[in-house]
């Protein structure tokens, strides 16, 4: 048995960052990884999935170009063996250059293995165990796989998969209209594929308020996708050159015959085969590791961070994660994972920047609320790039003032939402982002307009 001061398991956004911040403190280090150094963000999400979407923005800008004076007269097309070899020279740089600083780091020994835990402070990596003070799970989620009839007779594609695909698929279903289906539903879209987007609830994105899941659909459905809703029971077969989806939907024909499926109903945390019930770690009913607010979990020497714990599901809440425990840890912090607002982004193009309550969960929570709303077509920046689909909505608390969230859908939106973002960690008047001067032509700069034009929200 070696022993270490910390155990870190997996290497997605809060792992790596952890072990280097022990490490600079003087702690001796072990950080396992089983697979791809980096996680679902280097390897099957955020960089991939973002740089693909860089390609398609490419491609349709190019199928635009008349609009702009541009003349593309020697034709064009989307090579996808080459769009797919930038995505992968993207991703190669990003996960080898994590493995090459953690093997580099002082104080940290990287082991490339499954950790299963024997006890609260001791973990088997097959060829030995290793045991430490305190220990930090870090091991992600993976795409879910729904039980729906007629699944397991057909192939289907899901955001891992999808790195692999080097061709245009003539028809791609995607099943699921969140943000994941919407962001790969349109890209290949822009790409030439014909594209199918099929929801189960009553409207796209689901979380978000009914204007802003109408404004997305609107956008991808002038694009030429096909959006289904209502698809209560939806089931597979397979067809000599494809796969049937059937559809149970309120409007529309109730199949629809497709070349290609893709599944993005949602993820589940990669918290199996940890041997975690014999240190005592408990679990919720849907897999997740039950943490506290300072990310401890029910065995007090050991902490669950990113995905796992369910308690965020994004990048940036996964390092927040990390920034949490490493200050508590360290510096004698108080820092609690509720005291982070809500911020998120889907990048559809143009993107949706979200912080902050929906107005229906401001509603819900008891607030008086005002909203301030502005069409992206008044906005001289979306203009002058040919870019206006989308708007602008802020609500602000009418009794004291302060800003409870914002959606801006629209050109630069998840950019511009971050100035709201400071203003509400700062807990200031919406009068202090009212009144500040803002550069001009930016989306931004017509955030203080849409605060003085302030209305009771109906």
């Amino acid at each position: 048995m070696t022993s270490f001061d910390a155990i870190i398991i997996g290497t997605g956004q809060a792992g790596p960052s952890l072990a280097a911040r022990l490490a600079q403190a003087g702690m001796r280090v072990a950080i396992i990884e089983r697979g791809k150094f980096g996680g679902t963000c280097v390897n099957n999400g955020c960089t991939p999935t973002k740089t693909l979407v860089a390609s398609a923005h490419t491609a349709r800008v190019v199928q635009r170009a008349a609009e702009y004076g541009v003349r593309t007269d020697g034709g064009t097309s989307v090579d996808m063996p080459a769009v797919k070899a930038r995505k992968d020279a993207v991703v190669s740089r990003s996960s080898g250059s994590l493995e090459a600083w953690l093997r580099s780091l002082k104080n940290v020994s990287v082991y490339q293995a499954h950790a299963r835990f024997l006890d609260g402070h001791t973990v088997d990596v097959g060829a030995g165990s290793l045991s430490a003070e305190r220990i930090f799970i870090d091991v992600g989620g993976r795409p879910r796989l729904p039980e729906l009839r007629g699944l397991s007779t057909v192939s289907c594609l899901t955001n891992e998969t999808m790195m692999d695909v080097d061709f245009r698929p003539e028809h791609l279903a995607v099943i699921g209209g969140s943000y994941v289906g919407l962001e790969f539903g349109q890209m290949y879209r822009r790409f030439g594929s014909r594209v199918t987007i099929v929801e189960m609830g009553k409207k796209l994105i689901g979380r978000e308020d009914a204007d802003v899941s109408d404004a997305v659909r609107d956008i991808l459905a002038a694009e030429g996708i096909d959006i289904r809703l209502d698809a209560e029971c939806v089931s597979f077969a397979r067809l000599p050159n494809g796969i049937r989806v059937g559809l149970d939907c309120a409007e529309g024909a109730p199949t629809v015959d497709v070349t290609h499926v893709l599944l993005a109903v949602g993820r589940v945390p990669n918290t199996e085969e940890l041997g975690l019930e014999k240190a005592g770690i408990e679990l919720d009913a849907r897999g997740y590791i039950r943490v506290d607010d300072s990310l401890r979990t029910s065995a007090p020497n050991v902490y669950a961070l990113g995905d796992c714990n369910g308690r965020g599901a994004f990048t940036h809440t996964a390092y927040n994660d990390y920034e949490i425990v490493a200050d508590n840890l360290l510096n004698g912090a108080q820092r609690r994972v509720t005291d982070r607002i809500t911020i998120y982004g889907l990048f559809i193009d143009p993107p949706l920047g979200r912080v902050g309550m929906t107005a229906l969960e401001a509603q819900h929570a008891g607030h008086k609320v005002l909203v301030g709303q502005m069409p992206m077509s008044e906005v001289a920046r979306a203009r002058e790039k040919g870019e206006t689909q989308g708007f602008m909505k802020v609500l602000v608390d009418a009794n004291d003032s302060t800003i409870l969230g914002a959606a801006i859908l629209g050109v630069g939106g998840d950019e511009a939402v971050h100035s709201l973002a400071d203003a509400m960690y700062a807990r200031l008047p919406y009068s202090a982002v009212q009144h500040g001067v803002r550069i001009h032509p930016t989306v931004s700069e017509l955030i203080p307009t849409i605060l003085g034009d302030l209305k009771p929200l109906a």
